[in-house]
């Protein structure tokens, strides 16, 4: 169901909305707020209309941003709650329901993320960019709403805005391979639209316009293939090559020939490739990923070459990981130096730290990480585990009690934690509760690692205590 314009609209509404034009003008905002919010209820796509109720909604509340509590009450507002329930199923009532929120409260910003997503549902991308830029001018960090606009605008033709938006989220989260690929998606669209494909499939196009020859028809189909030939591989490196030095700021040929040096194995001029990118786009941390995997790959590559029959074989290989294992760890230190608020970044390097049994390093790391609510538990299961290294027996216990008191759902992470908490209990000799944890997933699980052996014998030694304590009776 797309967007209409106004020759689109019964002419009837057509002239509802130029009465509310009219009152908006008038400043009569209560009485434009009234016919505008009739029209696009009755008439959803009709993107002008939605516009001028936006506009009538902001101008009544004098365009300034609802204060906390505003926001706490509007985001317990029912009519709210109802868009949120109704938004799976009935995307145009969720819609509904989230304007009428936005005409008492037009700065609700969890209003304008629902109404998003009822129209991106219902495939009014207008619309959508319409709430997406007020919530992203509320919070501008806020992934889930940066990443729905680029999604918006790029439907809208709005594709430089759209990359834009993402290499700023892809700044600010360098480890996210969603928004790696989310950008290079858009890339791939914005070549289908600029080089007339998008055209070509509407019927406003033809082959002619978009293929100049068969040759360049089959470059492309070859293109599309996950891995390519060798043969293809080297023919497109030649032609990338010779483009590059007429275009040579074109970055899509950069990137494109540092992937195709990586499928040769050519690991030295792939880096070249993608060193020149980041001298180019400093800050896409996509190619600063790309330059450490090339590295690692590289290492790998050699381990794998190496000929196990030669006497020093074990000693090459022993070296070649350490180098792969001290090139990990420099690169997780620089880039958590170069973002700092990166707790993802911090969760990893505490990794690399505890594989490198740089403990006291690896437990600021966890620390920190565990600010990340998306790595929080794991950042206390490991933090426990770094204090088990230490020998800190009481401070493990403690640690892995906290994340299991935030896990909710009995799953595996929360076997893995449980069970951990078991075992420091044994070391610190409480038995009794060591063996009360092992029972919570042997009630569950009996297959879980060691627990069921733990149990039974626990209970085969509390028989025998009950059997030796009975006394004998003479016949």
């Amino acid at each position: 169901m797309p967007e209409k314009q106004i020759h689109e609209i019964p002419r009837a509404l057509r002239e509802q909305y130029e009465k509310g034009k009219a009152a908006f003008e008038r400043n009569n905002l209560d009485y434009a707020i009234s016919i505008l919010s009739s029209v696009v209820e009755r008439e959803p796509g009709f993107f002008e209309a939605r516009q001028a109720l936006r506009a009538s909604q902001f101008k009544k509340a004098g365009q300034k941003s609802g204060s906390f509590l505003s926001r706490i009450v509007g985001s317990a507002n029912p009519k709210l709650v109802q868009a949120q329930v109704a938004l799976r199923n009935h995307p145009l009532q969720a819609l509904n329901l989230a304007e009428q929120v936005l005409n008492t409260d037009p700065n609700n910003v969890t209003a304008h993320k629902v109404l998003a997503e009822a129209a991106l549902a219902a495939d009014f991308p207008r619309t959508a960019v319409l709430s997406l830029e007020i919530a992203y001018k509320h919070s501008p960090k806020d992934r889930e709403v940066a990443m729905r606009l680029a999604q918006a605008l790029a439907k809208t033709g709005q594709a430089a805005r759209a990359e834009s938006i993402l290499e700023d989220l892809a700044s600010s989260n360098p480890g996210d391979p969603e928004i790696a690929q989310a950008l290079k998606d858009l890339a791939a669209s914005r070549t289908m639209t600029e080089g007339g494909y998008e055209a070509l499939a509407q019927g406003t196009g033809s082959y002619r316009d978009v293929l100049r020859d068969e040759r360049e028809a089959v470059a492309l189909e070859q293109e599309q293939r996950e891995v390519k030939t060798e043969d293809v591989a080297d023919r497109l490196i030649a032609e990338y090559e010779e483009r590059l030095s007429a275009e040579p700021q074109n970055l899509r040929l950069v990137r494109s020939l540092a992937e195709l040096y990586v499928q040769k194995k050519d690991y030295d001029r792939a880096l070249e490739y993608y060193q020149r990118l980041t001298g180019q786009e400093s800050s896409d941390p996509s190619a600063e990923r790309a330059i450490a995997e090339v590295r690692v790959r590289k290492i790998d590559d050699a381990i794998a070459r190496l000929d196990p029959q030669s006497p020093d074989y074990a000693e090459q290989v022993a070296q070649l990981k350490a180098e792969r294992e001290a090139f990990l760890l420099e690169d997780a230190k620089r880039r958590v130096e170069r973002y700092p608020n990166d707790l993802q970044l911090r969760f990893e390097l505490g990794q690399l730290y505890f594989q490198a049994g740089r403990i006291k390093e690896a437990i600021y790391e966890f620390q920190k990480a565990q600010n990340n609510p998306h790595k929080r538990i794991q950042a206390l299961y490991h933090l426990g585990q770094c204090f088990l290294r230490r020998g800190m027996h009481d401070l493990a216990a403690r640690t892995f009690q906290n994340a299991i008191k935030e896990k909710v759902l009995f799953d595996d992470e929360k076997k893995e934690l449980i069970y951990a908490l078991g075992c420091t209990l044994e070391k610190m000799g409480k038995k009794e509760e060591a063996v009360e944890q092992f029972k919570l997933i042997y009630e569950v699980d009996i297959a879980y690692r060691d627990v069921a052996e733990k149990v039974d014998a626990y209970y085969a030694e509390q028989a025998g205590q009950s059997a030796s304590e009975t006394p004998k009776t003479d016949n």
